[in-house]
């Protein structure tokens, strides 16, 4: 897989922006990707040195619409990716803070 197939977005809400400004980044990932991937991934898409990834594993909600049954949402990977003291920051968070 190349690093594109592995990062499939940023994740954007409060909690993440918090966290970017203590080079903690939160991204959508391949549900078979792994730590090592992962990290091999965000190093070669931004340029960045990665001290630690932390993974989970996200369920499907259920959500119904009207009198149907309902069903349930896709269920996806996240990624906590944790940068070294002398990493630069990734420039695609700066602008959203």
């Amino acid at each position: 897989m190349i690093a594109q197939d592995i990062i499939i977005r940023p994740i954007i809400t409060e909690k993440s922006m918090m966290g970017a400004t203590e080079k903690k980044y939160t991204f959508e990932v391949a549900k078979s990707a792994n730590k090592i991937e992962i990290a091999k991934a965000c190093e070669e898409l931004f340029k960045v040195k990665v001290a630690k990834v932390n993974v989970v594993n996200v369920r499907g909600h259920f959500r119904r619409q009207g009198a149907n049954n309902g069903g349930y949402t896709r269920s996806w990977k996240k990624a906590y990716v944790t940068l070294t003291e002398d990493s630069k920051n990734i420039e695609f968070f700066e602008g959203m803070m």
